[in-house]
């Protein structure tokens, strides 16, 4: 057995299982569904609970893939990502560092994921199995690429963040201004 396919499955193997660990986490740990929905919401996504699911369906999704060597660049677009969205919208303000809950940690999974595109799964996968390899160039920008878009449509779509006075950053102020004006009495002179 080759060493760099040994090497590459275990990779997939270690970023696959994080993936749908996170994806079960966000469906079946603490507040579950409704609870992952929530934070979703509180980080300024619309439609909580269809982003909880995109999330829960993509990160098991991807990682089932991943494990398996199968469609991987696609694979590692979902990594890519969700990863991505985290560390947007739940890590960056944070700075870096993991331990301060920065974006260290996705951005890692990311890397990885994106690296996965352009080494390939190696043969030890159903993808080498299949003889539907894409991997290089390819590969790697179908990863990234897909997986940036993919982030890019759904920020456009969906995230709407709160102001400091927390109304929605796309709201508009619904008082016209010039009827205000125009009724109000005028100020005595001095």
């Amino acid at each position: 057995m080759d060493p760099v396919d040994l090497a590459l499955m275990l990779l997939r193997l270690a970023v696959g299982g994080t993936m749908i660990a996170h994806g079960v986490n966000h469906w079946r740990g603490g507040g579950k569904i409704a609870g992952t929905a929530g934070w979703f919401e509180s980080l300024g996504l619309r439609h909580g609970t269809l982003q909880a699911w995109a999330s829960v369906v993509t990160e098991i999704g991807a990682g089932v893939l991943l494990i398996l060597g199968l469609i991987t660049p696609l694979a590692a677009a979902g990594v890519v990502a969700v990863m991505l969205v985290a560390a947007l919208l739940a890590h960056r303000p944070n700075g870096f560092f993991i331990f301060k809950d920065g974006w260290e940690y996705v951005m890692i999974l990311a890397v990885v994921a994106v690296v996965l595109g352009v080494t390939g799964p190696g043969t030890i996968s159903l993808d080498a199995a299949l003889d539907i390899v894409y991997d290089g160039w390819i590969g790697g920008a179908v990863a990234l690429g897909a997986g940036v878009l993919g982030t890019a449509l759904l920020l456009a779509a969906f995230w709407r963040p709160q102001r400091q006075d927390g109304a929605p950053e796309d709201t508009e102020d619904t008082e016209d201004t010039e009827d205000t004006e125009d009724t109000e009495e005028p100020a005595p002179e001095v």
